[in-house]
């Protein structure tokens, strides 16, 4: 019996030829639904060469479209930095031996962690103009970046306390061993390892704030989908206004998961060498 044939029963004659038939089928349905979409847009005038005319002008791209990809990517990159800073901040601070910095960490992370994204937006804009703490022309952009970086700050703490949690525990115990203090094991063994394996999930938290930038609408940011809806508005072509936001975020997000991944490449290959350095850095006197 081959391996395969463990882990399922192989299909019989009958059960290929059902296969084959439900596969059919399902495109087959798949097509007519999209097919039936196509029409009912088209038979609107939201598919014709008018409708898209209006992105082969400077003009409209100049006028809407790159100035809510510019306040897009302003927001995401700030508040993925700011996340990022408190978020490992928060995870480390929540796995500390010293209660006084372990509790207030733990209260932080799920407290932000519970309130919805939207509501810390409101709550910092309207708290930033009532104390005239930023420009009136930033005062969206900052509700946008500190309700992203406080709630996505608190998810990514999570993600470094189960990144270093899911190390063996024998690498805490060895540095023990050698007499390294708690900070030292954090620093130069546990967090070196568990970034590399925390890549992918932080990847999709960071794509999970740029999405989120979208919802800055509500408090009057600038941003692409609401550019998007301006234009849709203005030319009376949303469907292809819509599409082409959907492109450009698609783009982004791509972007962003490919420097990620070519990072997570570099930190693994470098990994073996970069270790062993730090952790004898580590070991010197006086540290």
């Amino acid at each position: 019996m081959s391996e395969a044939s463990v882990l399922y029963d192989v299909p019989g004659p009958r059960a290929k030829v059902r296969d084959r038939v439900t596969s059919v089928v399902t495109i087959a349905v798949l097509v007519l639904v999209l097919w039936a979409v196509v029409a009912k847009l088209a038979s609107k005038g939201q598919l014709t060469a008018a409708k898209w005319h209006p992105f082969l002008t400077a003009d409209l791209w100049k006028t809407y479209v790159l100035p809510g990809i510019q306040g897009t990517l302003t927001a995401a990159a700030l508040s993925i930095v700011l996340a990022g800073v408190l978020g490992f901040a928060l995870g480390v601070g929540r796995m500390s031996p010293n209660s006084v910095v372990r509790w207030p960490c733990a209260v932080i992370v799920e407290f932000f962690r519970a309130v919805p994204v939207l509501i810390m937006m409101i709550f910092a804009y309207f708290l930033f103009a009532l104390y005239d703490v930023f420009p009136s022309k930033q005062l969206a952009l900052a509700g946008v970046v500190t309700g992203l970086t406080l709630y996505n700050g608190a998810v990514i703490a999570e993600i470094v306390r189960a990144g270093v949690s899911s190390l063996p525990r024998g690498q805490s115990e060895a540095a023990s061993a050698l007499g390294l203090r708690w900070g030292q094991t954090m620093r130069a063994i546990l967090l070196p390892q568990a970034v590399t394996s925390m890549l992918p999930v932080l990847v999709s938290q960071l794509v999970v704030v740029l999405k989120d930038t979208a919802i800055g609408y509500q408090i009057t940011f600038l941003e692409m989908v609401r550019q998007g809806t301006v234009v849709g508005s203005t030319y009376g072509n949303y469907i292809p206004a819509l599409i082409v936001i959907a492109v450009l975020m698609i783009s982004a997000n791509f972007a962003l998961s490919s420097a990620a991944t070519r990072l997570e490449r570099r930190l693994r290959r470098s990994k073996r060498a970069g270790v062993p350095v730090q952790t004898q850095a580590a070991l010197e006197p006086g540290d």
